[in-house]
Parts: structure tokens; C-alpha cells; sequence
């Protein structure tokens, strides 16, 4: 039960080129914040970089002054306190000022990776991992907070620091000062980048590591009554610790490269520093230093390696970071395969007649499912599709609602092809009751609502009351705010099918679909939910896909499906007159009842 996962970027992930260019709009949408941002990261930087040179004051003024006189020592020292107030307070300024960009740009990112996620079609929903996709738009949208905060104002603004404290020691003391500095910049960011991409694949097959073991352990609890049923709590742990194993070991690796990274790190900079001590110890032994220039010289070497030091981490974590982030952006690279013409216009409903014109239809080449169907369904009508499992029965509802594309052939809602109108048009159009029903883990009411937000608590009252759960809310001791459950698990199948059914009344939709919707129900809340549907199919087009032969003998149309093609039309009566395929059907489930 182990997936195969690449440790490198997905296929689809952006490049560092395409995620700055996505990136680029929301970075400058608040151009006044990054402008007073970058004044407070200026005057930070300022104040930073003469604190050293007040410290070597202080130091030459108490050094020479045997003389009373302390008033320069205290406004250096003054200005000294204030320097470092401001190096901190202009800092934080600038962090506050810039965070509403960041923030504001993940909000906006994190919204159009989901409305896209949205708008792709039900194949990518039904192939993917949930728990996978979502460590990556959680690991993606933190990784675009690092990458505003860090890129722009530590990387760039360390790197100007390093120089101007380079010309500093070249220009006050010898050129060797500023030599052994920039050699040792030059071999500590060479090494951090070469050691960094080396280790990037151990970070890569962590983040793997731990999609999986996220994934799997999600789809165990969303399928928590499956576990129970075939008493495989023991299997699923094993399976999971598999997974966390890998985990584990994934991660050590990461540890054991990052030691590496940090031990070399840290041996250039005691080398460093070690090298520029040792100079500038023996120029005050010869007098061509003073102490406060010795001072002076350590002071900007800390001063120096500390952000140089953050550097290497920043490094590392700007990698993993864009990994993250070209990933989560990557999703953005995914193309709807059910999308709208360009020149597409709303479908214009007149009457609801149907027609399905040598429609042909797979999922894939080894996997066909219609095969030149041809049908029309009247405005007003009720159709029922009857058929053996994977007769390609629900198959026309996913097509009609444009789940998925034709093959080949095309359908119509009143002459308009449905490829050639909008989406929201043609779906607002159909109200579908699904085989499968799938509930949001919050109140039975809010549940129904979701079928059109915007109702009225009368007509909610009215769908519950027409889909007959006005009797089973009345015996719960929290009525209609009663929880559902993480997808419905509280409540039974049938409950679920009539909460469905009371959705769909509360569309509105002039269309109706019922999949399979007294699959779930024993006969008496079958006969109560029957009774519904006759009531709310009036005056409506109407699809019933039904397994139960019984449910749709009132059927103005049955459509009869084997194997993915039309075999038998017409009412219940005149198909059992033909002593067909329908008439075969009949009878096993007459004998079976």
C-alpha cells in the first residue's frame, strides 16, 4: 500500500522565474509600505553600522582621558544607547509596516490556489491526495511569508553590510583586513550554496516522507468505519508507522547533512576571526592600532558574522522555502480540462428539454463507458435510467452537469450545447441528489442551506418538511443544529439522502437528478422520500437513475443501459411488454422481493 513519490519537485511546480513573476503584483500592490519599509531598513542598517565606530570613541576618549573631563565620553555614550535603540526600533518599524504586505499577499495566494483547486474538473478531485496537497498549501503559503520577510531584508541588506565593513577596514586599517573579510564571505557563501544543494534532495524526501505519512493517515480517519468494520485498527497503525519510518529515517539524514552545513560554517568563521585578531593584536602591540580600533575591529567582525552567520540558515531555508513555494504555485500550472469558451454565454432556459445526440464517452483508452447514445428527454418529463452496475448509468449525470467533456457527439438543454454556455449558468440550472452523499461536518440546517445560502428559514422549514425530515429532527434533543459529523458520520444513510434531497429542493434548479436516491432507505422512508420526489418533480425536468425497478414504474420514459449503450426504450408497461432486458430485470427483483 506504499506510493511511489518523486523526492524532487513535482512535474508541475513553477520555476524560480515563473513564482517571482506570480509573485512580483503582490509584492508591489502596497508600494507606500515597501518604500517606508525599505527607509526603516536603511536607517537600521545605518545605525548598525556606526555602532562599532562610536563603541572605538568611547573606548579612545576613557583610554586618553586621565583629564577630568567626561562630557564627550557621555554623549558618545549617549549616542552609543541611542544608535542601538534605533537599530532595533527602526528594525521592528520596518517588520510592522512590511507585514501587512506579506500577509496580505499570502491571503491573496492562498485564495487563488483554492478558487483554482476549485475549477478543476472531478478527474484531478478523485486522483488526488488531500493531505498531500494540503502540506503543500501550508508549507507553500509559510514559505512565501519567509521569502517576503528574509530575501528582501536580510540577504540583500547583509550582503551590503559585508562590503561596506570591508571598505571600512580597507580604508581605516590595512588592506589585509579587508581581504581576509571578503575571502572568508566569499568562502563561507561558496560553501553554504554548495553543501545547501547538496542537501536539498535530504529535504525534499523529508517533505515526501511526510505527505505521505499525512496522507495516509488522514484517508485511515476519514475512513474510520471502514477500519472498525474489518477490524484492521492494528493494520492501519503498522501501515502508518511504515510511513513514519520513513519519516524518521528521512529526517535524520536532513539532521546528520545539517551538521555538516553548521560544523563547516562555523570553522570559517573561528577562522576568520582568529585571522583578523591575530593581525590586528600584533599592529596595537606595535602601536599602529589603538585599543578602541581593536575594539572597533571585533566589534564589526561580530557584528558581521552574526547576520552572516543567519545568512547560511536564511540560504538554507530560502531553498526549502521556494521548493515549497514552486510546488503549492505549481498547482496554479494545472489546467482545468472542462473550461469555458471564451465567447460563452449564459444558458437561456425556455422549456428544460434534454437531448443527448451520439454521445460517446471513457474515462480513459482501456476504459469506455458510452458508446453512441442518442436520447431526448421533454421538458416536464420524468426520465428514469435503469442498468446493471457500470452500465455508464451515472455517467450521464456527470456529463450533463459537465464534470466531464464528451468524447464525442454533444448535449443539449434547449438546442444550446452545454460546452457552448457558462458554467454557473448550466449548473445552477441542475440540482443533483448524488449516490454517494457527502455532508460538511457542521449543523443538519447550515447542511441544507449550503444548497442556496442565500434561502430564507421558511423556505429551508419547506425543504425540510418536503423531503420528510421533519419527523426525525423533532426526536433529536438539539433539533436541526444538531452535528453531523465529519462527512455525515453521525447520521444514517438515509438521513443523509433525505438532508441531500432537501438540498437540492432548496436550489431551486428547474433540472432535477436523482442518483440512485433511495439507494440508502428502508421501504417505508423510500415510499416517504418517492412521495417527495413526486411532489418537487412537478412542473420540473427530471432524471431518476434508479437500481430499484420499483421506484420509477411512474416513469414517462425509462432508458434501458447494458454495457455502456442504449438497449431499451420506453414506459414501464411497454417494456415489459417487449420481454426484454427491462422485462428480465423486473422479474429477478420481483422474485428477490
Amino acid at each position: 500500500m506504499r506510493s511511489k513519490h518523486s523526492t524532487e519537485k513535482r512535474a508541475d511546480a513553477m520555476t524560480l522565474k515563473q513564482s517571482i513573476k506570480t509573485l512580483w503584483p503582490y509584492i508591489t500592490k502596497f508600494k507606500g509600505r515597501v518604500f517606508i519599509a525599505l527607509l526603516a531598513l536603511i536607517g537600521a542598517k545605518g545605525a548598525t553600522l556606526l555602532m562599532p565606530w562610536a563603541l572605538k570613541e568611547i573606548i579612545d576618549s576613557i583610554d586618553k582621558s586621565i583629564n577630568p573631563i567626561l562630557v564627550i565620553p557621555a554623549l558618545l555614550l549617549l549616542m552609543y544607547g541611542g544608535l542601538r535603540f534605533a537599530s532595533v526600533f527602526l528594525g521592528e518599524v520596518r517588520d510592522v509596516v512590511f507585514s501587512r504586505v506579506t500577509e496580505h499577499a499570502m491571503r491573496d495566494i492562498g485564495l487563488k490556489v483554492f478558487k483554482h483547486l476549485h475549477s478543476l474538473e472531478l478527474a484531478f478531485h478523485l486522483d488526488r491526495q488531500t493531505g498531500g496537497i494540503s502540506r503543500d498549501i501550508e508549507r507553500g503559503t509559510s514559505g512565501l511569508s519567509f521569502l517576503m520577510r528574509f530575501l528582501m531584508f536580510n540577504i540583500v541588506p547583509t550582503l551590503f553590510e559585508i562590503l561596506t565593513v570591508a571598505i571600512i577596514f580597507g580604508t581605516l586599517f590595512s588592506v589585509w583586513f579587508a581581504l581576509i573579510t571578503l575571502l572568508a564571505v566569499a568562502i563561507y557563501i561558496t560553501f553554504t550554496v554548495t553543501v545547501t544543494q547538496w542537501r536539498n534532495r535530504f529535504i525534499r524526501e523529508a517533505n515526501a516522507a511526510d505527505n505521505l505519512s499525512n496522507t495516509r493517515a488522514i484517508d485511515s480517519l476519514l475512513n474510520f468505519e471502514t477500519v472498525k468494520y474489518f477490524n484492521n485498527e492494528e493494520f492501519e497503525a503498522k501501515t502508518y508507522d511504515s510511513f513514519l519510518a520513513n519519516w524518521e529515517t528521512a529526517r535524520l539524514k536532513n539532521r546528520m547533512s545539517l551538521l555538516a552545513l553548521n560544523s563547516g560554517q562555523a570553522l570559517i568563521i573561528a577562522s576568520a576571526i582568529t585571522a583578523l585578531m591575530w593581525l590586528g593584536a600584533k599592529e596595537v602591540v606595535t602601536g599602529a592600532l589603538t585599543i578602541g580600533e581593536l575594539v572597533m575591529i571585533n566589534a564589526y567582525m561580530i557584528q558581521l558574522f552574526l547576520p552572516l552567520n543567519f545568512l547560511g540558515f536564511v540560504y538554507r531555508e530560502i531553498r526549502r522555502a521556494l521548493t515549497d513555494l514552486e510546488n503549492m504555485l505549481g498547482l496554479l500550472n494545472k489546467k482545468p480540462q472542462v473550461i469555458e469558451r471564451p465567447n460563452a454565454q449564459n444558458l437561456i432556459l425556455t422549456h428544460g428539454d434534454i437531448a443527448f445526440n451520439n454521445v460517446s464517452f471513457r474515462y480513459n483508452a482501456s476504459r469506455p463507458i458510452l458508446n453512441n447514445i442518442s436520447f431526448k428527454i421533454k421538458a416536464g418529463s420524468k426520465v428514469a435510467v435503469v442498468g446493471a452496475s457500470g452500465a455508464g448509468k451515472s455517467s450521464l449525470a456527470r456529463l450533463l452537469y459537465r464534470f466531464y467533456d464528451v468524447n464525442s457527439g454533444t448535449i443539449t438543454i434547449d438546442n444550446q450545447a452545454i460546452d457552448s454556455v457558462t458554467l454557473n449558468s448550466l449548473r445552477s440550472a441542475i440540482a443533483i441528489v448524488p449516490q454517494d452523499t457527502v455532508l460538511f461536518n457542521t449543523t443538519i440546517r447550515e447542511n441544507i442551506a449550503y444548497g442556496r445560502p442565500s434561502a430564507s428559514d421558511a423556505e429551508i422549514d419547506k425543504a425540510i418538511e418536503m423531503a420528510h425530515l421533519k419527523d426525525f429532527i423533532s426526536t433529536l434533543e438539539s433539533g436541526d443544529q444538531t452535528l453531523v459529523g465529519e462527512r455525515g458520520l453521525k447520521v444514517s444513510g438515509g438521513e443523509k439522502q433525505r438532508i441531500a434531497i432537501a438540498r437540492a429542493i432548496l436550489k431551486r434548479s428547474p433540472i432535477l437528478i436523482f442518483d440512485e436516491a433511495t439507494s440508502a432507505l428502508d421501504s417505508h422512508a423510500e415510499q416517504a422520500i418517492l412521495n417527495a420526489m413526486r411532489a418537487v418533480t412537478q412542473n420540473h425536468t427530471s432524471v431518476v437513475i434508479a437500481h430499484r425497478l420499483s421506484t420509477i414504474i411512474d416513469a414517462d420514459d425509462i432508458l434501458v443501459f447494458n454495457k455502456g449503450e442504449l438497449v431499451e426504450q420506453g414506459t414501464h408497461s411497454a417494456l415489459l411488454s417487449k420481454n426484454g432486458l427491462y422485462a428480465q430485470m423486473w422479474l429477478l427483483q420481483q422474485q428477490d422481493d
